[in-house]
């Protein structure tokens, strides 16, 4: 079955100022690669949509959503709920990466496509349910999980996280969460300062959060090596009926962000490890996600890679 690249040039927009890392340039980056690589041929173009604000509320409260809406289009430079830089058009880009994760599930839980890739921006892994965090207003990669589960009948879902720097607001969402299984591997210590091994859920979610933190320096064999090691044997337990990821490049060497040294051959070996999973026990099905990588040229090489790995 076919793969389906999701990519709309309005997550172009979002602009969070001069100097800025994580720049509208890096969206043409990422495309332009594609099309250079005769990528775009062979991937299916998905219409991506605007997500809702009752999408957005699956995981997000009303309350957070309402005063970052207010305050982007107040003009505001900076959320108050943090770090997180925006201009006015920074919602509006929002709402289409959050909605092009939407369709892009919608696509792979129906049959109309196996696989997705989602060339988003704003990232989204820091976003917690009630604060913008980092570079992130919405946390696109948990409303796709949740929107697979409430509006597909998905149970459970793994989300691999590979971005050098923790999804500390994933991880948040699903912490008490046993139906989602989220892994992730990071540099540490390094910001936002969350992701210690001992943080591994709790209540009913109590041993479906595994993190990997490890130090700079590290590469194929630390982080490839922890996830066919450990998350191999995770997921024949726990067993998944959708794996996404949420594919940060700053963990590519020479990322101005990140201090870990993988290859695009690496990135290559991640992808088909979590296709494996999926091809398992989930049917096949995997939707990536777009997160951090702030070399343009590092980023246009590795998500090369990795979209040629999903095909």
């Amino acid at each position: 079955m076919n793969t389906v690249l999701v990519a709309d040039p309005l997550c172009e927009t979002h602009n969070p100022g001069p100097g800025h890392p994580e720049q509208p340039q890096r969206f043409r980056a990422v495309m332009d690669a594609l099309e250079a690589a005769g990528l775009t041929a062979k991937l299916t173009r998905l219409e991506p949509r605007d997500a809702t604000l009752d999408d957005l509320a699956l995981v997000h409260t009303r309350s957070y959503l309402a005063l970052a809406q207010r305050e982007i289009h107040a003009g505001t430079d900076q959320l108050s709920t943090g770090d997180t830089q925006v201009d006015i058009h920074s919602w509006a880009a929002a709402q289409r990466a959050a909605g092009s994760a939407l369709a892009a599930i919608d696509a792979v839980c129906t049959g109309h496509a196996q696989r997705a890739f989602c060339v988003v921006r704003p990232p989204g892994h820091h976003a917690s349910a009630d604060r913008g965090m980092g570079f992130c207003i919405v946390n696109n990669i948990a409303l796709a999980a949740r929107h697979a589960q409430q509006r597909h009948g998905i149970g459970k879902v793994l989300i691999v996280d590979w971005d050098v720097h923790h999804g500390n607001g994933t991880q948040d969402i699903f912490y008490p969460d046993g139906s989602v299984f989220f892994c992730s591997t990071h540099q540490s210590p390094w910001y936002p300062g969350t992701g210690m091994k001992d943080e591994t859920g709790t209540g009913a979610g109590l041993g479906t959060t595994m993190n990997f933190p490890l130090p700079a320096g590290s590469g194929r064999a630390e982080v490839l090596g922890a996830l066919e090691t450990k998350l191999l044997a995770a997921m024949e337990k726990f067993r998944p009926e959708l794996v996404l990821i949420s594919a940060g490049f700053d963990s590519r060497h020479r990322d101005p962000l990140g201090q870990f040294t993988l290859t695009d051959e690496d990135f290559t070996d991640l992808t088909k490890l979590v296709r494996k999973i999926a091809d398992d026990h989930a049917e096949g099905r995997v939707v990536s996600l777009l997160e951090g990588g702030y070399s343009l040229r590092g980023l246009a090489a590795a998500t090369t890679a990795h979209a040629t790995a999903l095909l």
